[in-house]
């Protein structure tokens, strides 16, 4: 590359210092300025001496950025995704992108109709492991998919509740906070959601919101995936505390995705093959192998991705389009539950998921 490409990054919260570390390890992409009107994070972000902003309208006026890395609050996203839209300056937005679809498919039009990049920032996708098993899929190794296990299970402390009150109030559950980066990664897998079935149990904390929730998702492909999310179980199955990704987190030898098919079974993130020899029957002996793949940084990548987007050598591999596609399941989830019956999910309809998608089961 002929010169690397200004990355500022906006909100610099615990996510924010995450993007911060990368930028050391690439000679593609640098950190270019930190947005932050916190003083406690201000102070944090001054040992990497770069300019600080309070908002958006500082940086634009004063700053000279290629891209911009929203680490905001999800509240925050849509009216600063718009902002820098307006400015013609590509955008990457944590997710989930937006509070709602209806707000995520406001930053995809606009983001369509100017012709300025939106990535969302679901780094799983950039993991080298997601990556050889999605290529593994797509050659046919457990044959057609016919269902998938996911498990998001975790507890999370008291502790986690009292640092922010939010933590604690409806529409702040695992549903909406964790199970955003599970669906993504399914519809990666298996294609597009149809029907959602769900049911969720109020916190047993005595918080507003569910602390334990699971659901089924038809696909498109006639594939069936239950996946059950809790952040108030103690277990060794997530994706945090099975792939090691993030070393914060105690790292187990368990897995959280099972994917049957028709030939055969894929374990992740051990993606374990298993298959019957020779052929399919349950009398059959059955044998295990390894696909393999070399460890990344899956943030780094994602970083970097963005840097060949801003530049126009690649497309989003997680589009503004993506993202709202996701959050739609995540609603369809969530409004099944607590309307206890199936959820009909319209993926081309222009607007967000409404009373009428709701459709009971005959």
């Amino acid at each position: 590359m002929n010169k690397n490409i200004r990355i500022a990054i906006v909100g610099f919260g615990l996510i924010g210092q995450q993007h911060a570390l990368v930028f050391a390890k690439s000679d593609q992409v640098e950190l270019a300025a930190i947005v932050e009107p916190n003083a406690a994070n201000k102070g944090k972000a001054q040992k990497y001496g770069v300019p600080i902003y309070d908002d958006l309208e500082g940086l634009f006026k004063k700053g000279q950025v290629d891209g911009v890395v929203l680490a905001t609050p999800t509240p925050l996203h849509v009216e600063q995704a718009l902002y820098c839209i307006e400015n013609g300056c590509p955008v990457l937005i944590e997710k989930p992108i937006a509070v709602d679809a209806e707000q995520a498919l406001e930053i995809t039009k606009a983001s369509q109709d100017q012709n300025v990049p939106v990535l969302v920032g679901h780094h799983r996708r950039h993991n080298a492991m997601v990556r050889a098993a999605k290529a593994a899929l797509e050659t046919g190794v457990v044959g057609a998919i016919r269902s998938v296990q996911a498990t998001c299970w975790m507890y999370k402390p008291d502790t986690y509740f009292d640092e922010a009150d939010w933590r604690k109030q409806k529409g702040a559950g695992p549903i909406s906070v964790n199970l955003v980066h599970d669906v993504d990664l399914l519809r990666h897998f298996c294609g597009e959601v149809t029907k959602v079935h769900a049911v969720a149990v109020p916190s047993v904390r005595g918080y507003e919101n569910e602390d334990l929730a699971s659901a089924i998702l038809t696909f498109a492909s006639g594939c069936v995936a239950t996946i059950s999310v809790s952040d108030s179980i103690a277990a060794p199955w997530s994706w945090e505390l099975t792939t090691g990704e993030n070393p914060v987190y105690p790292k187990t030898d368990q897995s959280c995705y099972l994917i049957g098919g028709s030939e055969g079974a894929l374990s992740i993130p051990n993606l374990d093959l298993w298959k019957h020899d020779p052929l399919p029957d349950w009398w059959a002996d059955m044998e295990s192998d390894k696909i393999p793949f070399e460890a990344n940084d899956p943030l780094l990548d994602q970083m970097e991705h963005f840097g060949h987007v801003i530049r126009g050598d690649a497309q989003p591999l997680v589009s503004a389009e993506e993202g709202a596609k996701s959050l739609k399941v995540v609603e369809a989830i969530a409004k099944a539950a607590a309307s206890g019956v199936a959820i009909t999910v319209e993926p081309n309809a222009s607007k967000d998921i409404n009373e009428k998608s709701i459709r009971r089961v005959i």
